[in-house]
C-alpha cells in the first residue's frame, strides 16, 4: 500500500495553507502513531518516506515548469502559494516527525534533488526492507537463432521515428 502524501496531508498542506484548524491537526497527529501501529501488528510492513528537496532545487523545478511549455500544465496555483512558505512547511514537517516518527513505522528521509538517484535509492533501501527468499532458478541459455535460409532483406524504406534521444 502506498500514499502519496495524502495520508499526512492534514499535518503538511491543510495545516500550513489554513485548510484545518490547529485542533484538528493536533488530534489527527496524536491518532496517527496508534493507527500505524495497529496496521504494523497486523503483519504489514510500513514504510514512510520523505523525499527531502532543497529551496535551490524547488525553484529550479518550479522554473522549469514555469518556462517549458511542455511542463506549465505540472504547474498548479497552489504551488505558486506554497513556495512563499517554504519554512511553515518546514515547521509542519518537523512536528510531523516528532509525533509520528515510531521505531515500528520510522521516517526514512531520501535526499532528492536528483530524481532518478533518489528513486533507486528508495527503490534499494525498500526492497531491503522486505523479507523474501531467495527462488532456486535453473540456468537460462539463449537458443541458437536460425539461418536467414531464403530470407532476403527487402531493402524497405521503413519510415523511422526521429531519434532525439
Amino acid at each position: 500500500m502506498i500514499f502519496d502524501r495524502s495520508w499526512y496531508n492534514r499535518a503538511g498542506v491543510e495545516r500550513v495553507m489554513g485548510f484545518s484548524d490547529e485542533a484538528t491537526v493536533k488530534k489527527f497527529l496524536m491518532g496517527v502513531p496508534l493507527i500505524e501501529k495497529a496496521m504494523v501488528d497486523s503483519g504489514i510492513i510500513l514504510l514512510k518516506y520523505w523525499l527531502e528537496v532543497s529551496p535551490e532545487e524547488q525553484t529550479r523545478r518550479l522554473e522549469a515548469r514555469i518556462n517549458d511549455g511542455r511542463k506549465i500544465w505540472k504547474l498548479s496555483p497552489m504551488d505558486l502559494k506554497s513556495y512563499s512558505r517554504w519554512y511553515d512547511y518546514s515547521r509542519a514537517r518537523d512536528d510531523m516527525f516528532a509525533a509520528t516518527d515510531r521505531d515500528f513505522a520510522p521516517w526514512f528521509v531520501a535526499r532528492s534533488d536528483d530524481k532518478k538517484r533518489a528513486r533507486l535509492n528508495i527503490i534499494s533501501h525498500l526492497l531491503e526492507q522486505i523479507p523474501y527468499k531467495e527462488l532456486p532458478r535453473e540456468k537460462i541459455r539463449l537458443p541458437k537463432r536460425q539461418k536467414p535460409g531464403d530470407y532476403v532483406d527487402p531493402r524497405y524504406p521503413f519510415k523511422y521515428v526521429e531519434e532525439r534521444f
